[in-house]
């Protein structure tokens, strides 16, 4: 047996392991829940979970919610909050139909449309929000009430795109090699992705590493854990509040594009509840309402828990809307109680019953 003297030569040089940060943790925590949630699906019902298709599309018709779910999460980080992003998303895709459609217009064109009216929620809220000091939640609200009504303005008739360039790629589908499963005749199905997925993960990879290695998203986490302490650093905190939200409107305009590339139609009821399940997306993932805590990662495997957590319910036979709602809050309410919990315990009491990685370290508040 080796001497207390050994063991601290022994260990002389070895750096201490860093305390997790409360993002990381609480992002940790969504992973595992889902990977969990998942298998016990895949052991349980079986059937459709053990199907790579049936996984693949969480991410299919998905994938407009993940990309306004990733603009929030940026606001929410800043200590704010958006709740236009459904209604952006609808007027968009009804924009681009009309368009396309009675104006002759080009796929380019309407991709740039789709931008434009992002562009110009996203320019509204943040002068309004940070400039102009109103509530977010009042200006988004306005945002959403707005946008929802000019899409019956643009066109009281649902619509649908027949447009050919964008019908080819509104068809385009990619291939997963190695992924697939058998149809009753026995032929084998590649599992596919739509082109909206690949660019929903483009949007992902883009704000992780904005809010992992950009000083704007370092200003992000500094001014939504407490905006005084981060003005006298010299972060220019209505600067920072503008550009977040300019963000979350330019991506509700690509989400409401994706949308259309999955629907390939426009109508009021498009999109319906997208930013309340965005904003649960982003809560299950681990971003917090009082800001400063956050990561896109999280709030990936936020909307995957929350759209597993739907299909289990149908599985289980519980089809009629309001049994799929009551599960959405009951784990809204799992979740937030769960990190006012943890971040409780880690910050006020039973640290000494808590491993030195689990403490929190310094810069917790900040993404590690």
């Amino acid at each position: 047996m080796k001497k207390g003297k050994d063991l601290i030569i022994e260990n002389r040089g070895k750096k201490p392991r860093e305390p997790i940060s409360n993002t990381n943790l609480l992002m940790t925590i969504t992973i595992c829940t889902f990977i969990g949630m998942y298998l016990l699906a895949m052991f349980v019902w079986g059937g459709g979970f053990l199907n790579p298709q049936q996984f693949l599309d969480l991410f299919n018709n998905n994938a407009f919610l993940l990309i306004i779910a990733c603009g929030l999460t940026m606001v929410m980080i800043s200590g704010g909050i958006d709740i236009s992003g459904g209604g952006v998303t609808a007027l968009v895709t009804m924009a681009c139909v009309v368009y396309l459609e009675d104006h002759g217009g080009t796929v380019i064109g309407s991709l740039l449309l789709a931008l434009g009216i992002g562009l110009f929620f996203g320019l509204l809220h943040g002068i309004l929000v940070a400039y102009l000091e109103i509530q977010p939640f009042i200006v988004t609200l306005a945002g959403m009430f707005f946008a929802r009504g000019m899409v019956t303005i643009v066109s009281i008739a649902p619509r649908t795109a027949t447009h050919e360039a964008f019908l080819n790629l509104k068809q385009m589908r990619i291939t997963i090699p190695g992924m697939g499963y058998y149809g009753k005749t026995g032929i084998f199905i590649p599992a596919q992705i739509e082109l909206g997925v690949v660019i929903a993960l483009i949007v992902v990879i883009a704000v992780a590493i904005i809010l992992k290695w950009t000083r704007f998203g370092r200003n992000l986490y500094a001014v939504g854990g407490n905006s005084h302490s981060a003005l006298t650093l010299g972060i220019n905190v209505k600067r920072t509040k503008f550009y977040a939200y300019l963000l979350a409107g330019i991506l509700s305009g690509i989400a409401g594009y994706v949308y259309l590339l999955h629907t390939g139609a426009g109508d009021a009821a498009n999109a319906t509840q997208a930013e309340m399940q965005a904003i649960a997306s982003n809560i299950i993932g681990g971003t917090l309402l009082t800001g400063g805590v956050g990561n896109v990662i999280g709030t990936l495997f936020g909307m995957l828990s929350l759209k597993t957590i739907t299909n289990i319910v149908i599985a289980s036979g519980l089809t009629k809307p309001y049994y799929q709602s009551i599960t959405t809050g009951l784990m809204l309410c799992f979740f937030i109680l769960l990190q006012s919990v943890i971040l409780a315990v880690r910050e006020k009491g039973a640290i000494g019953l808590l491993p030195e990685w689990l403490r929190p370290g310094k810069k917790d508040n900040k993404q590690s």
